[in-house]
């Protein structure tokens, strides 16, 4: 099966849909989970249309039905590593709200997660939305489209390939989203360690008071409290990630 020159506009939008879509598979946002399928498409379609001055130009020749579906696995797959990228930047400060929660008792209190629809803890959830406001907040979606306008002219339709090389940066962000969340979360834990270990030895010393009974109260208190005292710090936190994923994205474009 061969397909035709006259349907390259066609086959363009095929494309470059294929690498919108790809983007929006791992991209943490609630509202795209919860909308209904066909306003997702409608939201693709869209972010393509206005894409239209990079579109790419095929070449006047003939392109059989197999390559096509190559370039567009292809145009998926690059999609799909910023979608990834951007979710490793939101999974860090996930993780340190499910490290905390854990730790400070929160997780006995669970909801359900927009994104998964699974059961989550109040504190990750309460991270995940503030984090999905910070995305648009500081303009990382503005971003994520001009990246992708960017990659239309330095990789035009099925010439972008995945290598070591260009998914180095990528895997950087996957490696560093463990100690975004451990450097987080460790403040908290150590300051719920020593709440355990003073307790612990009051209550050796006063066996009668059974300290231990308040450690439960005591450590969400206190949780609760050095997150409201940090909590100013945490949209900088996240745009000196951001920045850092954004940078990853650029230099995926320009390799």
């Amino acid at each position: 099966m061969t397909i035709q020159v006259p349907f390259a506009i066609l086959y363009s939008f095929v494309l470059v849909l294929a690498r919108v879509s790809g983007l929006f598979v791992f991209l943490p946002l609630p509202v795209l989970s919860a909308a209904p399928q066909s306003a997702r498409i409608l939201l693709a379609i869209l972010i393509t249309v206005a894409l239209f001055p990079v579109w790419p130009v095929l070449a006047p020749v003939e392109v059989s039905f197999g390559q096509l579906m190559v370039w567009a696995i292809s145009e998926c797959g690059f999609g799909l590593a910023v979608g990834l990228a951007v979710a490793f930047l939101t999974e860090g400060f996930q993780m340190a709200a499910q490290s905390i929660g854990l730790q400070a008792g929160y997780a006995y209190a669970s909801t359900i997660d927009p994104t998964s629809q699974a059961d989550a803890s109040v504190l990750q959830v309460i991270t995940m939305l503030i984090t999905n406001l910070l995305i648009f907040s500081l303009g990382i979606d503005h971003q994520l489209i001009r990246i992708l306008a960017a990659s239309f002219v330095r990789f035009p339709a099925g010439s972008w390939t995945p290598s070591l090389q260009r998914m180095d940066g990528i895997l950087q962000l996957g490696s560093g989203m463990l100690s975004t969340g451990l450097r987080l979360a460790f403040p908290v834990i150590a300051l719920l360690l020593l709440i355990d270990v003073a307790l612990g030895l009051m209550g050796r010393i006063q066996q009668q008071l059974q300290l231990l009974s308040l450690a439960f109260p005591a450590k969400m208190l206190a949780a609760l409290a050095l997150l409201t005292v940090l909590a100013p710090a945490m949209p900088r936190l996240f745009q000196i990630s951001a920045g850092h994923t954004i940078a990853t994205l650029w230099r995926l474009v320009e390799r």
